[in-house]
């Protein structure tokens, strides 16, 4: 989307620094610590329900997404390109220059009564996070989520942020009404590699209490166990300690993905890969040298692993029964290029594991 081809700038005067946007749009920042460095380009989006494309093979076809952008900062993420789209980088631009779409809750209502609407699932946070650091000032979320619970719609949420907790009553309420599900992503628990890959999300067990809790509530949630980084989290060691932390928090399930570089992301990991592991660098290439996936033996080992896994610690054993009362309508399993799967269906824990899957 280009935004009708306009910089976001009072005269017109073509400033290849400003990204394209609609007129209208305000640019915005906060002088405070938790904002230091970070743009906020506030606009009027046009729709909010996005039908995603059929090449993508993905196992929604709806999304609602309120941001572009992540404060997140996870090195790894597949979602960079799309801020190219905009004449912004997927770089360190992708990291501090955040879209913040204000209208979203108003469209949301008027989109999901539209009698041309079919009340099919909506997935969030499959592209950016919804519930990122942005979220605590704008508070786009409660707006949206009252919408699909007056819609009585389906919807999934997946995220790396403890803020969903602010709306633990919305949630509740909406899956008194409609399915609702949840999935926290969280590769894995090691402290050092979570401040070197994600040093904007919150630590990776406090995503694992978020699951916790979600669960205690009769939320269904499970864990998105991704990415798992060849060569930094993927020694057996390694997967032991995630996978007992997955069952330790009540998770309903555990998916791990294998990361994936897609143009945009690998430029970004790669740079970041030479700068503090350049042994590394031989072994990536060897590695994904051929496309943007690991080979499928790697990803089937990892698989492997963490099903067993998941077997000994007993993942999703014990869920509270008002959880497993609310998940989700299984989807089936796609391609290359398909999303998170948002249900135990599509996880190690409760029913037969799938094949190695692969984020958006």
């Amino acid at each position: 989307m280009r935004w009708d081809n306009l910089r976001l700038t009072a005269d017109g005067e073509a400033d290849p620094s400003v990204p394209l946007f609609a007129r209208g749009a305000v640019t915005r920042t906060f002088d405070t610590p938790e904002f230091q460095g970070m743009t906020f380009y506030e606009i009027q989006a046009r729709s909010i329900v996005n039908r995603v494309p059929a090449a993508s093979r993905v196992p929604f076809e709806y999304t609602i997404n309120p941001y572009r952008g992540c404060s997140h900062r996870c090195v790894y993420c597949f979602a960079r390109k799309t801020h190219e789209y905009l004449d912004l980088d997927s770089g360190a631009d992708f990291d501090s220059k955040i879209v913040v779409k204000v209208n979203a809750a108003e469209l949301a209502r008027r989109e999901l009564s539209s009698p041309r609407w079919g009340g099919h699932h909506i997935a969030m946070g499959t592209n950016v996070d919804c519930y990122q650091r942005a979220e605590g000032r704008y508070r786009l979320m409660p707006g949206i989520l009252t919408a699909l619970r007056e819609a009585a719609n389906p919807f999934s949420v997946l995220t790396k942020g403890t803020l969903i907790l602010r709306d633990l009553d919305l949630l509740a309420e909406a899956a008194e009404v409609t399915e609702v599900s949840a999935a926290v992503s969280a590769g894995f628990v090691d402290p050092e590699a979570w401040r070197a890959v994600e040093a904007g999300a919150p630590h990776p067990l406090r995503r694992l209490e978020v699951c916790r809790t979600l669960n205690d509530h009769g939320i269904a949630c499970g864990v998105l166990m991704a990415p798992v980084l060849p060569y930094l989290t993927d020694s057996p060691a390694q997967l032991e300690r995630t996978v007992k932390a997955v069952a330790e928090a009540g998770a309903t399930y555990v998916t791990p993905m294998v990361l994936h570089l897609r143009p945009g992301a690998r430029e970004w990991w790669l740079r970041w890969l030479s700068r503090e592991h350049p042994r590394l660098v031989p072994r990536y290439l060897e590695l994904y040298g051929r496309g943007a996936y690991a080979p499928k033996a790697y990803q089937a080992r990892i698989t492997a692993q963490v099903r067993e896994l998941a077997e000994r610690y007993g993942v999703g054993r014990g869920v509270p029964a008002s959880a497993r009362r609310r998940r989700l309508r299984p989807v089936p399993q796609h391609g290359p290029g398909q999303g998170p799967q948002h249900g135990p269906e599509h996880g190690l824990g409760q029913d037969s594991p799938p094949e190695q899957l692969r984020l958006l």
